[in-house]
């Protein structure tokens, strides 16, 4: 039995490194000096010369300061720090309330509210647990006096400004806050941040930041030299998020980008990273609730620091590109969709414009593909990067369609599908095993601006990979069974499934708890049909409790990690065992409902269905027997096709992505399908209204 459990530990070590190991932390005081609202764009050796100073001294990276609402203001950024984890105050969003001062002490008024009404039970973890560590916190400030406090509400030694800190004071307690707060407060009104942008002149934004400095350069002069510094931007300051400043001196760190491992990116952390990070370097254990992890400086060098600032402005260039582009973008794709059904059906009825149609599915089935592409090229290094971005997709899809139509497979009817559904598999494959650099800052990706997710399979990449996996599979299945080898059409499509659900499941790499769920039961029914088997509301049922119990089991194993090398799907099991599990279904149940009524996504859903349900019940009226031409020509590929669709039906219902998941599964999918069937018709029976094959006919004379 021993050496069963040595095998598995050993087993588990090589699999996930650091399960044996815990995250060190060294005792110590540090210093965190928050200042709302400061990008990197704002520094400067001449306008800022103590924040540029710090700069130089330090690890520097970007901070996504995403709390729970798309803008964080001042008071949720500050709470995040205290609570750990992503926190908002609900209506009273704002700056932080001014606290009651107590002889040296500070009590923050109606601080139960957060708890009580606010519901943010986690509120003043960060204070519990320097006072349990017998230690006391110092604040600056009424931001900081928030981060710190613990659960009644209560900092131990308080000041609302440095000035006001006596000679000798800073070095009573080993966790110190600092609220410089002069950035944000020209853009509060009535202690709000306001409903629209208002952007301040360029001499008011500067004269901002020169008090800023002055602040922040005042407290870095009278440090214990003993203190370790770590400052952060922790918030917007108006209706556009940003990536904001973060910097860690702690020795000598100077010269290297500043990341952790909650991002999987060695110059991108997350807000509750600042909890984790003072903890650790106080020498303080963290309580279960924090879900931040301490920073890291990277071994990847920054050269100068404004090459460094120069790299981290293009990465918040890129962030703000992707987020104002991504509603045109899906509208415009919502469009193209319905608009080639439309147009689809009235051709193809009349049997007209068959190889237009062909043409037309491939370059839109290449589109998923080249959102991703395009990240190989640097658009976000030009002048007018939306421009480069709208461009380069544009690029990357003509030229994709022109290879998958143009090659020798041409002729094949399965030869431009396979090709383009290739394509997005390896893209998709490659960007996961090298870093899912890819995703990131794309269309159909995720953005650390938007701070839904920073690594792995996002909900729609995961629904690209599924699709183009099994169409992929389809397709060598199909050129198996010809040949008389079914089961080896059988074991191709479970292997080649399987590794990529592995792939975009397991921690650290794909990361993906509902593509799990969503990808077993897709490759179970594919490979069923492909088998000749039937597929009952029995099996499709235990195919995704399949589901359900493999993706538990991979989050399990993540789970036996320490919390330091725990991703989300780790944390999710410790939720289940403490019982927050249930409100985390419901925030992401409520989220995919609401994805029902997306006027970008349901269009292409209700498009595509009824065109599928229409080309399949009257393929003579609806497409000239376009899809049972397909069906005829490939059984494994309307097998391929059902298991799409029970991948993107399950998969919406368990992402909180929703109908995104579906809509886009369908909009790679069908098109590509409806190309085979066309290319099949120039050597396929012509069918009648009733869906019945005359004794002869073809349609090469007419359509050619």
């Amino acid at each position: 039995m021993k050496r069963t459990l040595f095998a598995f530990a050993l087993v588990l070590g090589l699999l996930w490194p650091g399960v044996a190991q815990s995250a060190a932390r060294v005792d110590g005081r540090v210093v965190l000096i928050g200042v709302p609202g400061l990008q990197w764009s704002d520094l400067s050796p001449g306008g800022t010369p103590n924040l540029w100073r710090l700069a130089t001294q330090s690890a520097i990276g970007s901070l996504s300061v995403r709390a729970v609402g798309r803008v964080t203001c001042p008071y949720d950024g500050w709470l995040t720090i205290s609570a750990g984890v992503r926190s908002a105050v609900g209506y009273g969003c704002g700056l932080p309330p001014l606290p009651e001062s107590d002889g040296t002490s500070a009590v923050i008024p109606g601080y139960g509210y957060l708890r009580d009404v606010a519901g943010q039970r986690n509120a003043g973890a960060l204070g519990d647990a320097v006072h349990a560590a017998g230690e006391c916190t110092l604040a600056i400030g009424p931001g900081a006096a928030l981060a710190l406090a613990d659960r009644s509400g209560r900092v131990d030694v308080y000041a609302p400004s440095p000035a006001q800190i006596r000679s000798g004071v800073l070095t009573r307690c080993r966790v110190i806050a600092v609220d410089v707060d002069d950035l944000i407060r020209p853009y509060i009104t009535d202690g709000r941040l306001p409903k629209v942008e208002e952007r301040l002149t360029p001499q008011q934004r500067a004269a901002a930041l020169r008090l800023a400095d002055a602040k922040a350069g005042a407290v870095l002069s009278v440090l214990p030299k003993d203190a370790r510094v770590l400052l952060a931007g922790l918030s917007d300051h108006g209706v556009d998020p940003h990536l904001r400043v973060a910097m860690m001196r702690d020795g000598d760190l100077s010269g290297r980008f500043l990341g952790a491992a909650s991002t999987h990116r060695d110059d991108i952390t997350i807000l509750p990273d600042v909890t984790a990070t003072m903890l650790s370097l106080a020498g303080v254990e963290a309580p279960p609730g924090i879900v931040g992890l301490p920073w890291q400086a990277s071994e990847r060098r920054t050269g100068t620091t404004e090459a460094a600032r120069a790299d981290l402005e293009k990465a918040d260039v890129a962030g703000q590109t992707i987020r104002s582009v991504g509603g045109v973008f899906f509208t415009s794709v919502a469009v193209l969709q319905v608009a080639f059904y439309l147009t689809a059906f009235l051709l193809l009825r009349r049997r007209r414009g068959l190889r237009r149609v062909r043409v037309a599915s491939v370059a839109l089935a290449s589109v998923p593909a080249s959102t991703y592409l395009v990240n190989l090229t640097p658009w976000q290094d030009v002048r007018t990067p939306l421009l480069a971005l709208v461009g380069g997709i544009a690029g990357c899809a003509l030229l994709l369609a022109a290879v998958a139509l143009a090659g020798p497979w041409r002729r094949a009817p399965l030869g431009p599908l396979a090709v383009v559904a290739g394509v997005t598999a390896a893209v998709l494959a490659g960007d996961l095993l090298t870093g899912t650099t890819l995703q990131l800052n794309s269309v159909m990706g995720y953005s650390a601006v938007v701070g839904a997710r920073y690594y792995g399979l996002g909900n729609i990449p995961f629904a690209l990979f599924a699709t183009s996996v099994l169409l992929l599979a389809a397709t060598i299945a199909h050129r198996l069974t010809r040949g008389g080898h079914t089961g080896a059409a059988v074991t191709a499509v479970a292997v080649l499934g399987g590794f990529a659900m592995i792939l975009g499941g397991w921690p650290g790499v794909g990361s993906d708890f509902g593509g799990v769920i969503a990808f077993v039961p897709g490759i179970a029914v594919t490979a069923l049909l492909i088998a000749g088997r039937r597929v009952s509301i029995v099996k499709l049922g235990a195919f995704c409790v399949a589901g359900g119990v493999t993706v538990m089991g991979i989050a399990y194993l993540d789970y036996l990690r320490p919390p330091a090398f725990q991703t989300h799907l780790g944390r999710f099991v410790g939720q289940v065992f403490t019982g927050e599990a249930v409100e985390v279904i419901g925030r992401k149940l409520g989220a995919m409902l609401g994805t029902l009524l997306s006027p970008n996504l349901m269009p292409v859903v209700i498009a595509a269905t009824a065109f599928l349900v229409y080309a399949l019940l009257r393929p003579e009226q609806a497409t000239a027997g376009v899809l049972p031409a397909a069906f005829a020509h490939s059984p494994a590929l309307r097998a391929g096709l059902i298991g799409t669709l029970v991948s993107g039906v399950v998969g919406m219902l368990v992402n909180d992505s929703g109908a995104a998941v579906l809509s886009m599964a369908l909009a790679l999918a069908v098109p590509l399908t409806l190309s085979v069937g066309i290319r099949t018709l120039g050597g396929a029976p012509r069918y009648d209204d009733a869906g019945q094959e005359p004794a002869s006919s073809s349609l090469v004379s007419r359509n050619s």
